[in-house]
């Protein structure tokens, strides 16, 4: 299998990397981060490279890429520790918006694609844990009642996409933010990103998938998160690493760098093996969202538990061979293990996936003849 890039999708890797490199130094995140996590003109900035169509086809103003070249993105946002819900705006929502109502869709897609409309997708609820079929939340007579929790910028979004129970079943409804009956109370993360608490009192809403169909779009929009999270995930840790091994060479004691030592040498090269499992599992997953919904979910939540088990090693090795700096707040690299820690909590942590795994495994499990 050929894992090289095209240069197409080498010229999209450039495009990002400068605009982190240029306009998305450390110093401007901790500003971002102290306003509270998520900043218009930095949105407006990646927006302003094309990457809101990323995924967007054509016919609605997008330029038609796929799931690869979504992960090619997502790496290079990882290694910036962008904070700005791209996944959720320019990815998840999309991929949403595409299963469902043909005129919700062709209303906001151009709109998403031009950098116009942060749409996000609010499923989590307390007392659900990860689980997509359990919502409180209702639908009654095309009005929403419930509250969703750790909603992705929700105070800073334009619209929401909401999992919600009617007499009928589970549907998926498109809420704006400025309807009556919406209020949201938005807070920061220990990563330094914004998510919110949206709250619905007979808020209107407009139906984007029906009840035959809303689990499935629901799973398959998460997939699409945990596919990017991975790449994210392997930008970051790869960012990491590098810095580690920097720190390793400059770093001396007994007149010599600390690179020499063998053990940790070996601690390492133990973490960048924990990095290269990742990347693979991150290539499989990216590969694996066009297949069918089974094959499609068991992968997703395989990579997630890898993603998980290389973030936890990583990030710990990294900071101890750091010592102290390496828990600083003026020190990036503890900024990275705060992101790596976060992302184990997100579309289901390892425990939940490992179930999903568990759920999902065939009477071979995993031994072929």
């Amino acid at each position: 299998m050929d894992f090289e890039f095209s240069e197409d999708q080498q010229a999209l890797r450039d495009a990002v990397q400068r605009w982190v490199g240029g306009d998305y130094a450390f110093e401007r995140r901790r500003a971002i981060v102290a306003a509270g996590g998520f900043d218009r003109a930095a949105w407006d900035g990646l927006m302003g490279l094309g990457l809101g169509g990323l995924v967007v086809p054509e016919a609605q103003g997008g330029l038609g890429f796929g799931a690869v070249e979504a992960m090619v993105v997502m790496e290079e946002l990882g290694r910036g520790l962008v904070v700005e819900p791209y996944a959720q705006g320019a990815l998840i929502a999309p991929a949403l918006l595409q299963a469902g109502a043909v005129a919700l869709r062709d209303a906001w897609l151009p709109r998403i694609a031009a950098g116009e409309a942060l749409v996000v997708l609010a499923q989590q609820e307390r007392g659900a844990r990860y689980a997509l079929d359990r919502t409180a939340t209702r639908a009654v007579d095309g009005r929403l009642h419930g509250t969703k929790s750790l909603v992705p910028a929700g105070d800073r979004a334009d619209a929401f996409i909401v999992p919600a129970v009617s007499d009928a079943g589970l549907g998926l409804y498109l809420v704006e933010r400025g309807a009556a009956g919406v209020g949201t109370r938005g807070y920061a993360l220990q990563d330094g990103s914004r998510a919110a608490e949206l709250h619905l009192a007979d808020a209107p809403a407009t139906r984007l998938v029906g009840p035959d169909h809303a689990q499935a779009a629901l799973e398959l929009g998460v997939d699409v998160g945990i596919a990017a999270l991975c790449a994210e995930g392997v930008g970051a840790m790869e960012r990491l690493t590098r810095l580690t091994a920097e720190y390793l060479n400059t770093r001396k004691q007994f007149g010599v760098p600390i690179a020499t030592f063998q053990a940790l040498r070996h601690r390492i090269a133990d973490v960048k093996m924990q990095l290269e499992l990742a990347r693979s599992m991150s290539y499989f997953a990216t590969l694996k969202l066009g297949a069918p919904a089974r094959e499609r979910r068991r992968a997703l939540a395989q990579a997630k538990v890898q993603l998980g088990a290389s973030a936890r090693f990583v990030g710990q090795q990294c900071t101890q061979l750091h010592g102290g700096i390496g828990v600083t707040d003026e020190y990036i690299g503890s900024h990275y293990f705060k992101r790596l820690t976060v992302m184990e909590l997100q579309f289901g942590d390892s425990l939940h996936q490992l179930g999903v795994v568990s759920a999902l495994m065939d009477d071979t499990a995993g031994v072929f003849a």
